[in-house]
């Protein structure tokens, strides 16, 4: 395992001098996984990740938008977020927005951290929101562009099913696609060391969506309530 981790290294070190490989496979078509390559200006899906709990061609929209389509959405927003956005349309590291632009992405970037933060999954031990802040503006971003694009599905495609209305299928679609369980002492590694927040945590994006409040009415409005002027939003 350590000549073979010696060997990908040295390989990945030979490519800084090269052009990008647009035809590298990045990963296996068996990880259930997705990624974005700002240099390479692209989003990669591997097949494994076109099944359930993911997408099901058989399920309710509601369910499939909120969870593949909040995932391909997460991976677009990625080319925007606090790093993505320094690259340009050929993959080039080149500052391309205007200043006013990037002050107001950072101030949003500031409130998205500061809310981060205050999520402490272990006792004393919270959320690093600067480490997760890309993973967190993907989720925020990506759930929002996901929900747009299901709210421009004809209505015959949003029905009432089973008592709930297809906004609110939506959301509990997204926060069971987080479901999760972590022995204490791996979930204290991963918050020092993970660009990801911990499942639960980041289903609380729905904090900041007027959608899920709207969704839920009085229900929402319990210790998960955001007042308007907190609830951030990225685009």
């Amino acid at each position: 395992m350590a000549r073979l981790n010696a060997a990908r290294f040295a390989d990945l070190v030979a490519r800084l001098d090269r052009p990008i490989d647009r035809d590298a496979w990045v990963a296996p078509v068996t990880v259930p996984n997705a990624f974005a390559s700002a240099g390479a200006n692209e989003i990669i899906l591997p097949a494994a990740i076109l099944q359930p709990p993911l997408f099901d061609p058989k399920a309710d929209a509601a369910v499939n938008y909120a969870r593949i389509g909040a995932t391909v959405a997460h991976e677009l927003c990625h080319l925007f977020d606090d790093q993505g956005r320094k690259y340009d349309e050929h993959g080039a590291l080149r500052d391309w927005w205007t200043q006013a632009d990037v002050e107001a992405f950072q101030q949003r970037e500031r409130a998205l951290i500061a809310q981060a933060s205050s999520y402490e999954p272990l006792k004393d031990v919270p959320v690093n929101g600067a480490l997760t802040i890309g993973e967190n503006i993907a989720d925020l971003a990506g759930l929002e562009v996901a929900y747009a694009a299901f709210r421009n599905l004809p209505a015959s495609a949003r029905p009432m099913l089973d008592g709930m209305t297809a906004d609110q299928r939506f959301f509990i679609a997204w926060a069971q696609a987080w479901r999760s369980a972590y022995r204490e002492p791996f979930l204290r590694t991963l918050l020092q060391s993970d660009a990801h927040a911990p499942g639960r945590e980041r289903a609380l994006t729905v904090r900041n969506m007027d959608a899920w409040y709207a969704a839920f009415g009085s229900a929402a409005e319990g210790r998960l309530f955001l007042p308007e002027h907190e609830r951030v939003r990225f685009w």
